[in-house]
This record gives C-alpha cells, sequence and structure tokens, in this order.
C-alpha cells in the first residue's frame, strides 16, 4: 500500500518556527492553509497523519482536531521512539511511513522513516539526511509539497483531485 502515515513536525515544518508571544504572555502560531488542505485530503484519501512535536501548545491541539489528525503527540523529548511506539500501535512498518522535519530533535524519526522530508530553511544537517529537500520553507508549503510528492509517488494524484472536483 506504499506510505500510509505522515509525520508532522510543528515549529520549523507547520509552522515558520518563530515563537511568539503577546503581551499577555500567550502563543501565536501562524499555520498555511495551503498545507491544511493538503493533511485533509491526505486523511480524506484513507491514509493517516500524526504530529509529533517537542513542545505543548493548545493551538497546535485545536489545528489537529481542525484537521482530522487523530495522532497527537506534544512535550516528547524522544521523537524516535515515539513513533516506533506509534507504528507499532498501527501495525506499521518504517517504510509505510514518512517524516518531516527541520531541526536536531527530528534526526532519530527521519532516519527510520520509509521516506523522509526537510523543508528549504531547514539546518543543514538535516537537509543532509533526508531522501528530499523541499523547496518550500517551514510554515510556508512545505508540507503541501511533501503530501503532494507522496501522491504522485503513490498513483494517487487523480484520486487527489477529485476529492475536490465538482460531483
Amino acid at each position: 500500500m506504499g506510505i500510509r502515515l505522515i509525520v508532522l513536525d510543528v515549529d520549523g515544518c507547520l509552522t515558520d518556527g518563530r515563537i511568539i508571544y503577546t503581551a499577555e504572555g500567550d502563543e501565536v502560531k501562524a499555520f498555511d492553509v495551503k498545507d491544511g488542505l493538503a493533511i485533509a485530503s491526505w486523511i480524506r484519501l484513507g491514509r493517516q497523519a500524526a504530529i509529533i512535536t517537542g513542545r505543548r501548545s493548545k493551538i497546535v491541539e485545536r489545528r489537529t482536531k481542525e484537521l482530522g489528525i487523530h495522532h497527537l503527540y506534544q512535550a516528547v523529548q524522544n521523537k524516535q521512539q515515539r513513533l516506533e511506539t506509534l507504528m507499532e500501535e498501527l501495525r506499521l512498518k518504517p517504510e509505510e511511513t514518512a517524516v518531516i522535519g527541520d531541526d536536531l530533535n527530528d534526526w532519530g524519526m527521519l532516519g527510520m522513516a520509509g521516506r523522509s522530508y526537510a523543508p528549504a530553511d531547514a539546518v543543514p544537517m538535516i537537509r543532509e539526511r533526508v531522501d528530499r529537500v523541499l523547496m518550500a520553507p517551514g510554515g510556508r508549503g512545505a508540507v503541501r509539497e511533501m503530501i503532494e510528492d507522496l501522491l504522485e509517488r503513490e498513483g494517487l494524484w487523480e484520486e487527489y483531485l477529485r476529492l475536490w472536483s465538482a460531483v
């Protein structure tokens, strides 16, 4: 069946990596709507998505619910271990998993994925580690580019387009 699960890092992949606080101490994050549409489409195609992030944020919880992502893991110290456990729970092999990451805390899970990606602005060591460095930077379409690459590789392009065609 090919890639069945995509694993997403948040800061630097789903967002541009900046952490912004209001004067009241609230955290602000910006997500790219085009990334969101691609994630929702991936899920509508019967595939799964997970977020594994080192930070904790109510904003991420909200975005996860909006997109229909069922696997959210926050404040994760060891992302590789968390991914290994998730793969066991879902009975997936590494070659059925694709991961996007941008910094050294993603190193382990990128190395165990069947397909690995990094945004254009990932740190150099990560860009050297992954199967494909994307043209888009984090938070600006990198996740969309990753998903569309997978859809093409998996032969799902026509099915993907039909999701949004008039019925």
